[in-house]
């Protein structure tokens, strides 16, 4: 096992930033995710003789109950967490009395229902060497895993790290699928004109008949010469292009929202936090455009990551205020969102670290430990999707993030 001393100096994982990368990658809506799991939780308590099982997965800011047996899927902050220690290494994590530890005591699973005691959890490691969280069972009594029930859970854990890949692997052919008909859409409308050109051409030969002179004949023909050729080229072109090239990132397809149902995600996602912190988060939005479709891709990671900051940083009955809009703009479909807060601001020399991708982490209004890489993943997936990114703030008032992202056309 790891030991206490060790995981104590070293809170966060030293490739915590390339962790939440590969999380984001997965693209996950954390509140859609029970049913794909809720059998091996019930089977992982079942080997370990315990009353709970959880499936958490942990973001910059959150773990995030995505499955659970014997206690209802719940979200808390990171730092309430047992499991942000067991992603710091590659070992299983037990703690046989929570109720003796100084980190858990006075945590309200342990304080109050249900009273947790013994916890042991395993990470869930990718193929690339990053914790995304971790499987953990857990119960009001001490228990034993024994080393064959310990190898049998973490058959369960890979199994869950196989069953997130085959959700990815899924949503990216459903993105392919949506390309190709896109492609074949835009194919199609490009050939509709040449060969209607070309029809319109023999036609008026055929209706001029007899009338038809040999130069302008020779005219129309080179005309349909030149169409013939151009529906050629265009051919030659579906033919050798790569619709899959890494050098053209785009938003996936693979859900769509519009900006009705993106205002309920982020309350069904993010009113708990506001809820639990004791700050009020709304949601306003431009509605003239609310039900035109743009792809979910990453939006749940950017936005996510901004309005769990914000909330970290308003003091209690403060105020988070998001507004969402779709703007069109050079023949693109642009999704404009704002996070503001009224809490404690952020200096120019953050506000320069942060968009430069180099912010470090630092404390929220009542104490929680800083996560602050979460602000740099959100640039990083800005600048990957092409977007914008501004930060506004004047210290012990308020900040706003402004972000511009293409989805479309």
């Amino acid at each position: 096992m790891l030991s206490t001393q060790a995981l104590i100096a070293s809170p966060i994982p030293k490739n915590e930033f390339e962790r939440l990368i590969e999380l984001s990658e997965y693209d996950l809506d954390y509140s859609n995710l029970e049913s794909h799991f809720k059998d091996l939780t019930k089977l992982a308590a079942k080997v370990a003789g315990t009353e709970i099982s959880l499936i958490n997965l942990i973001d910059s800011f959150t773990q995030w109950s995505v499955a659970g047996y014997g206690f209802p899927p719940i979200q808390m902050d990171r730092e309430d967490s047992v499991c942000q220690y067991t992603i710091l290494g590659d070992i299983p994590y037990e703690v046989m009395d929570l109720s003796d530890d100084e980190r858990f005591k006075q945590k309200f699973y342990v304080k109050d229902e249900p009273n947790l005691r013994y916890y042991w959890g395993i990470p869930l490691k990718t193929e690339n060497g990053h914790n995304l969280g971790a499987l953990c069972v857990m119960d009001k009594e001490k228990k034993n895993i024994s080393p064959e029930k310990e190898e049998l859970l973490k058959l369960i854990a890979s199994e869950i790290v196989s069953r997130l890949n085959m959700l990815r692997t899924m949503d990216d052919l459903k993105k392919s699928m949506t390309e190709i008909r896109e492609d074949h859409k835009r194919v199609a409308h490009d050939i509709r004109g040449p060969i209607g050109g070309i029809i319109g051409l023999a036609q008026i030969i055929q209706d001029q008949g007899d009338d038809n002179n040999l130069e302008e004949v020779l005219e129309f023909i080179q005309l349909i010469k030149k169409s013939g050729k151009s529906l050629l080229e265009m051919a030659d072109d579906v033919l050798t292009q790569n619709f899959h090239s890494k050098n053209r990132p785009k938003l996936n397809k693979k859900l769509e929202y519009n900006l009705f149902t993106l205002k309920e995600k982020i309350y069904d996602l993010y009113a708990v936090q506001a809820k639990q912190k004791e700050v009020t988060l709304s949601v306003h939005l431009k509605s003239q455009n609310g039900d035109i479709p743009f792809p979910q891709n990453k939006l749940l990671q950017i936005l996510g990551n901004l309005i769990s900051n914000a909330i970290k940083f308003t003091p209690k009955y403060g105020d988070v205020e998001v507004h969402l809009s779709l703007a069109e703009k050079e023949d693109k479909n642009w999704l404009i969102v704002s996070v503001r807060d009224n809490g404690l601001g952020i200096s120019k020399e953050r506000i320069q670290e942060i968009l430069s991708g180099k912010t470090t982490s630092s404390q929220g209004t009542v104490g929680e430990k800083g996560f602050g890489l979460g602000l740099s993943l959100v640039k990083h997936l800005v600048d990957t999707y092409h977007g914008q990114i501004k930060i506004k703030s004047e210290l012990g008032l308020y900040s706003l993030f402004l972000v511009r992202l293409p989805v479309g056309g």
